[in-house]
């Protein structure tokens, strides 16, 4: 984060399973039962005042009560279906979307090409739950997806954030949904802030747009509005 000038992070917990074994379950298929430790996650951020902001990282084969009874202390809540093998049509799936939305908590996710995990079961369930704001991850399933940008074109209570996914779709996600649902993210440490950074650049915004994708949106969906990265 020094090294790139930014100044505040979401944080989320990682490490649940290695790398080479998610890489492989994503071909393959697979998944684990385990919860990630929240609990370390919230105490590393505690311990840098505001500069890291702690999500939760859902396990739905968990009891709901153990996301309920931590979630004040949490900004926003994560939800894999790559890690935990549940599908976002999932009734446990569904309750955790409706309980960040009584929290204020954003849920983030990134989907699949897997029975009910895929875009359009993302943009279901956003519709289910509008007051719920909902984060895409990686400007949806692979590189060129353009099409999952089509499918939440008008759901106004979801976001993309753009790591991972090509250049051509991060602008074509500013150009058909606006600068205002478009997020900048990093997804270090399995990428690097430069490389995400460099894809933004290439966009070219102006620099209202670039403020909104950079920062400004974030603060928003934080329930932060106008106050500015440090």
């Amino acid at each position: 984060m020094d090294r790139h000038g930014i100044g505040r992070a979401v944080v989320c917990a990682g490490g649940t399973v290695k790398p080479d074994t998610l890489s492989r379950w994503l071909i393959d298929g697979g998944y684990t039962e385990t919860g990630a430790d929240n609990d370390a996650v919230l105490a590393a951020c505690e311990g840098e005042g505001d500069r890291l902001v702690p999500f939760y990282f859902a396990n739905p084969h968990e009891p709901l009560a153990r996301y309920l009874d931590r979630a004040s202390g949490f900004r926003g809540v994560e939800v894999s279906p790559a890690v935990h093998g549940v599908a976002l049509t999932d009734t446990r799936v569904r309750s955790i979307a409706d309980a960040a939305g009584e929290y204020g908590h954003p849920f983030y996710t990134v989907c699949l090409s897997r029975p009910g995990c895929g875009v359009t079961e993302f943009a279901a369930l956003a519709r289910e739950f509008p007051n719920t704001t909902f984060v895409l991850g990686h400007l949806g399933i692979g590189n060129i997806d353009f099409h999952a940008v089509n499918l939440v074109r008008d759901l106004a209570n979801v976001v993309v954030e753009t790591s991972g996914g090509y250049s051509s779709v991060a602008a074509a996600a500013v150009e058909r949904l606006g600068a205002d649902r478009v997020l900048f993210a990093g997804e270090y440490p399995l990428q690097d802030h430069a490389v995400e950074l460099a894809k933004i650049a290439a966009l070219e915004l102006s620099d209202v747009d670039a403020e909104r994708v950079l920062y400004g949106n974030a603060l928003r969906i934080l329930g932060e509005e106008g106050e500015r990265a440090r």
